[in-house]
This record gives structure tokens, sequence and C-alpha cells, in this order.
């Protein structure tokens, strides 16, 4: 059985690495494509690294461009791939444009589709992320969910239900087996950081950026605090706020360093006070690291993150931003780990593709 797997951006990263080494150690035959969505060399290349993953099989180096001109192009790319490696089955993770164009390329080619993430939900059709996940949960065969609400959209959409597979959080894998590597970074040494006396802010998405005055405000909010703000920002952002010429105006709390690999990322996080973020995955790993986390968004699809009492939600509101803040100490300190987010969701998702072959035919 071969096997191709598709990635293109830091969390696809993340989320392929436990599952690559478990189809490797079953003797599975297994193809690596790296569209090149995230082309910024510390958003892939130190991921590879840090994550010792090999060297894709295939890069593609597609690069920026709008929603449409950057999907279409990874597209027409995976189809010439897919077309000389004839895979059996094509994997997608998460909700990114990479994950979107592979699974349309390979279901127009009658190749199945598995997608690991599958079920999350917004309800913003707003969100280019949610717009991805809708369509490729539609178009696949095995659906690999990782919490229970995410089985429940899946059904409430009628999704067939042997085709839902509830295995757990993929990246949480990830996390667990890094935690004590990430022990080793020299990070906080690097940044003169004291544990527990910072916190985090990761801003990136369309929500936030787009305005400019918006993300302005945010940081306006943000020099009120006394904590130190570590900002690894986003190429993107960074634009922005230079474009604005706003960079040399930050607050001196707030501490903008380029974006980081994954271990020193992790080690960033896992001694923070809290961290600020408008990604997805940050919220599970505040979660599972017992860091607060504060989303700067309307709604989460990570809703688990909510129901366990490790994230809030304020948009982008400078009152409800520093109420939370100011209630920080009165947070939880441990807070709940959903079921199934632990060391074994590679192992469960390689066995539903070993064992269920049947559902594969399109």
């Amino acid at each position: 059985m071969k096997i191709l797997s598709i990635v293109g951006a830091r969390p696809n990263f993340m989320k392929i690495k436990p599952i690559y080494e478990e189809l490797k150690s079953r003797k599975l035959d297994q193809i690596l494509v790296h569209t090149g969505q995230h082309y910024d060399e510390n958003m892939s290349r130190i991921f590879f690294e840090d994550l010792e993953l090999p060297k894709p099989d295939v890069f593609l180096g597609i690069g920026s461009g709008t929603h449409g001109v950057q999907t279409g192009a990874m597209m027409s790319r995976i189809e010439e791939v897919l077309t000389q490696e004839k895979p059996d089955l094509t994997l997608v993770v998460g909700d990114v444009n990479s994950t979107l164009a592979g699974a349309i390329s390979s279901i127009k080619m009658q190749i199945p589709v598995a997608h690991v993430e599958a079920g999350y939900r917004s309800f913003d059709m707003r969100m280019p992320e949610e717009i991805n996940r809708v369509l490729v949960d539609r178009i696949s065969q095995l659906l690999f969910a990782p919490t229970e609400d995410a089985v429940e959209n899946l059904m409430a959409e009628g999704i067939m239900k042997k085709r839902i597979f509830f295995v757990g959080n993929i990246m949480v894998e990830t996390l667990i087996s890094h935690l004590e590597k990430s022990k080793k970074s020299k990070i906080l040494e690097k940044l003169s950081l004291e544990k527990n006396s910072y916190g985090i802010l990761t801003i990136h998405r369309a929500e936030n950026t787009s305005d400019s005055k918006k993300l302005i405000g945010i940081f306006k909010v943000l020099s009120k605090i006394e904590n130190k703000i570590i900002v690894p920002l986003h190429p993107r952002t960074m634009k922005i706020l230079k474009d604005m010429g706003y960079l040399e105006k930050l607050a001196g709390n707030i501490i903008i360093i380029e974006p980081l690999g994954y271990l020193d990322f992790l080690a960033l996080m896992s001694n923070s006070k809290f961290i600020l973020t408008d990604s997805g995955g940050i919220q599970e790993e505040a979660l599972m690291l017992d860091i607060p986390c504060i989303t700067l968004r309307e709604n989460t699809e990570r809703i688990v993150t909510l129901k366990n009492g490790a994230n809030i939600l304020v948009g982008i509101n400078g009152i409800k931003l520093l109420k939370a803040i100011d209630d920080l100490p009165n947070r939880r300190i441990k807070y709940p780990k959903p079921p199934l987010w632990d060391g074994n969701v590679s192992n469960r998702i390689v066995d539903v593709i070993i064992e269920q072959q049947e559902l594969l035919a399109l």
C-alpha cells in the first residue's frame, strides 16, 4: 500500500511527524509532499530539523499568493505528483490551503482521501480554514476526529458513521514526545526571561491583520500590561506593522522576535505565564501545558479548550482582553485533558488505514 502525505504549513509538520514514523515502523510505502505554502525558513526548514522529519520526497515550492492563486497552483502541481506516484491513499492533515488542494486533486483522480483532524468547526464561514475543513471532510473516505465534539459535528453533517474514527489529537502526540527535548532550549536565557514572568502573543489571521487599525489597537492594549509580551512575529504581520511605521512605536514591554522553531517555541510556551493567540493549535497546546490561553477571536473550532477551562475568547475587545489578563490569578492551574489526547494517536490512525481498506473504494 502506497500512501502520499501532503503538508505545507507549520501545523502540518507537527501533525505528520508521528504518522510518518508509525507508517515507517509498519514498513508501509509512503511519499511525503511539501507544497511550500510556508516558505519562510523558520516556518519550514527549522521545523523539519526540530521534528527530525526527513527531507520531503517532493517539494513543490508554491509560496505565497491569494487563496485562489495559491490553491490552484498547488492543485496543478499535486496532480502531476499523483499521476506519477499513483498512491492508494492521500493523507491530508489540518485545515490549510495545502490540505484542501491535496484532497480535491486526489478525489478528482479517484484516489481516496484520509483527513486527520476531521470535524473541527467554528461555524464561521468567513474563515478560509472553516471552508477548507468542511470541503475536505465532505470528500474524504476516512475521517480521523480529534474530539468527541468533532465526531458529533461530522454526524450532524450526514457523514457516514462507519467512515468516522475518534482517534484523539495527533498534535498532542508530537508535543508529548518532544516536551523533554524542549527543556534543553536556551531561548529563555537568550531573551533574558524568568519562568512564569511573561506572556506570549501570536497573531496572523486575516480577521486580525487585514485591518491595520485593529492590529495596532491590539498592540496598544498590550502596552498597558505590566508583563513582558514576547511576540514571535509572523512575516505577514511584520510586513503590515512595518508598512504602517508602527514597529518603532511599540511599547517597551512588547518584545518582537523572529519566528521560532518548534522546540524553542515549545519551551517558550511551557514557561510562560499566559498565551495570547489567534491560532487554533496553540489553544490546544496551552491546555496540555496547563498555561492559561486568551484567544483573540470571536469563535473557535477548539471547543474543548473552552469546556475544560483552559481558554477564553475575547476577540479584539480591549476591555475583555485586559479583564481576562487581570483574572489570570483566578484561573485553575491544571486543566482536564480530553480523552485520547495521548501518545498513541498515530498508532490508532494507522490501524484504521490498514484494517479498513474496504472503505477506500470510491
